[in-house]
């Protein structure tokens, strides 16, 4: 089982992950990696610090793609994938064409986010980019509209207004609305 998730930080953490939801814990946030200096990563720059465009495919790619789907395994083989919402993403996407130090740079404006479970049916995509990947094409999502659909996942009234430690006021939605059709 170790092996299937990658004896790796990042699989080793999606199996705790599984294991923690098991016992109910209700919300788990699993890195993968803990810095981006002198670390193989996604932050590819194309010089160091950080990791060369092959790390992609040679080693962070495969790393993600076996411990994403064995968690996924393990909760729908445990019954708890239909209660257990997973997402997996960055803060920004990648720049669409390659910098002269032979890297992608940050990119805000045009990322992916995988989701799944708690509700959401498999194997279906949300939106699309123009040809270069530059920027949303169709059915762009806002950070409201992600944050809603989480919340319509978990089952939170989405006008419901919360109150921060800071004392803070604010919606689970601020707005937003859920991508229903990804439910049905």
């Amino acid at each position: 089982m170790r092996d299937g998730y990658g004896r790796n930080k990042f699989g080793q953490g999606c199996l705790m992950a599984r294991r923690l939801i098991e016992r109910g814990v209700r919300f788990v946030t699993v890195n993968m990696f803990e810095t981006v200096f002198n670390e193989i990563t996604w932050d590819i720059h194309g010089s160091a610090p950080f990791s060369p465009i092959e790390c992609y495919r040679e080693l962070v790619g495969p790393m993600f793609d076996g411990a994403y789907s064995s968690l996924l395994s393990d909760l729908a083989a445990r019954g708890l994938l239909e209660t257990t919402v997973v997402v997996a993403m960055g803060e920004f996407g990648r720049t669409p064409k390659i910098n002269p130090a032979g890297g992608r740079d940050h990119w805000p404006q045009c990322w992916t986010i995988l989701m799944a479970g708690g509700g959401i049916k498999g194997g279906r995509a949300w939106g699309t980019s123009d040809k270069d990947a530059f920027s949303p094409d169709k059915d762009p999502v806002s950070i409201s509209d992600f944050n809603a659909t989480i919340a319509h996942a978990m089952g939170l009234p989405l006008n419901q207004e919360i109150i921060s430690k800071s004392g803070r006021p604010f919606k689970v939605s601020n707005g937003g609305s859920p991508l229903t059709k990804l439910f049905a």
